[in-house]
């Protein structure tokens, strides 16, 4: 078994604008925690959403069947209840509502009690020049890197 478990969904920071960042816990069963804890776990298409009673859903979040889970085994692409603060679940809700930002979960990682967590943000779709602008940047990182790198030598 793992000790630090992180997950990362690395395309939604290069999809989306980041605007706010949360740490919510998630309602799993035995046999999720046990897939989470052996680093079996996706967050790659996945996104949040309300239901009729203003609870937040991971959606599309890929948690693959334990091993050694007999009939007790859970389905992996199942949505999983996201645990906020009911002030924090009123400002998600009403920004999502009013200014159209999308929630996306951005990792799932393990405190130190060893308890899942995930780190969900508020975010805004980036438009195809603010994309070609992050690769520009990436690009520009990596080169001045490496020509520190030659420097030093």
């Amino acid at each position: 078994m793992q000790k630090n478990i992180n997950i990362q969904n690395k395309r939604a920071r290069f999809e989306y604008e980041i605007i706010e960042n949360y740490i919510a816990g998630m309602v799993l069963s035995g046999t999720e925690i046990k897939s989470i804890r052996l680093g079996k776990a996706s967050i790659a298409e996945s996104f949040c959403e309300f239901n009729e009673q203003s609870e937040l859903f991971v959606i599309n979040m890929n948690i693959e069947q334990y091993a050694y889970g007999t009939y007790y085994n859970h389905k992996p692409k199942s949505e999983r209840k996201l645990l906020l603060q009911r002030k924090e679940l009123r400002k998600l809700h009403k920004e999502v509502k009013n200014s159209g930002l999308t929630i996306v979960p951005l990792r799932v990682f393990l405190n130190e009690k060893g308890l899942a967590k995930i780190e969900i943000a508020l975010v805004r779709g980036k438009k195809l020049h603010d994309k070609r602008e992050s690769i520009k940047d990436r690009d520009n990182k990596r080169n001045l890197d490496r020509i520190k790198k030659e420097y030093k030598h």
